[in-house]
């Protein structure tokens, strides 16, 4: 294997292990930076995103900036914006060279997604048509999870299967050019689109990307579902490439 290959895959790992260690602090922007750059058109924000992960040691709260300033243009994304008539779609914006993925989303008139988690990354999303609501959970028995200890069941245990119910802390209003931010040490979230008469489309930014997250029922069960794309860079996806 060549030297230049194996020195980038051990850049990679450690980017990994950085942004990793980052969801134990990164909390989210309310707004953009005073001195973070204007971001005008879709193009200049992949470019912008790009640049960003060059670094080993990625500036998440200039990543937060950039989908702050990013203003939707539904002439930028609408040839990404897929719908399926009877579930979510997830559609691939750009790969972001195995770092990062950027995704559109697309709702349909009450389409939700299930109760999951983000398998220990950054998960910004930002609204670019219509209205959707988060609904945030406790992360049942996740040792980091402040929030979950001062709340914990008087016989669950650490390491121990936990049979209470999934405990919503909070839910909030999404609308458009809003951003939300969640990690696992957040919680989990579901996402849904509230109205029977209007889609809704989002922009999603994860990183690290993942193959694989968890997705959790009411009664706290856990099962490991895998994460598919249906388009990519506004192509179908046959079922073996999903």
């Amino acid at each position: 294997m060549a030297l230049s290959k194996i020195d980038a895959e051990i850049e990679q790992v450690d980017q990994e292990k950085y942004l990793r260690q980052a969801t134990n602090y990164y909390q989210a922007l309310e707004k953009p930076l005073k001195y973070g750059p204007v971001i005008e058109t879709m193009d200049q924000l992949i470019t912008a995103l790009h640049r960003e992960f060059e670094s080993n040691y990625v500036n998440i709260e200039m990543v937060n900036h950039l989908m702050l300033s990013y203003k939707s243009n539904p002439k930028e994304w609408r040839k990404y914006a897929k719908f399926d008539r009877y579930t979510y779609t997830r559609n691939l914006v750009d790969a972001g060279n195995g770092k990062f993925n950027l995704l559109i989303l697309c709702w349909g008139e009450g389409h939700g997604s299930s109760v999951h988690d983000h398998a220990d990354s950054h998960c910004f999303m930002k609204m670019l048509k219509g209205d959707l609501r988060e609904k945030r959970y406790e992360y049942p028995n996740r040792p980091n999870n402040t929030i979950s200890k001062s709340t914990s069941h008087p016989h669950s245990h650490e390491g121990d299967i936990d049979t209470r119910e999934l405990v919503e802390i909070g839910e909030t209003p999404i609308g458009v050019n809003d951003v939300a931010y969640i990690n696992d040490n957040l919680g989990l979230h579901r996402v849904e689109n509230p109205s029977h008469a209007d889609t809704s489309v989002s922009l999603h930014l994860y990183c690290p990307p993942f193959d694989t997250c968890s997705v959790f029922q009411d009664n706290c069960k856990k099962t490991t579902a895998k994460v598919t794309f249906w388009s990519k860079y506004g192509v179908r996806t046959k079922l073996n490439e999903q």
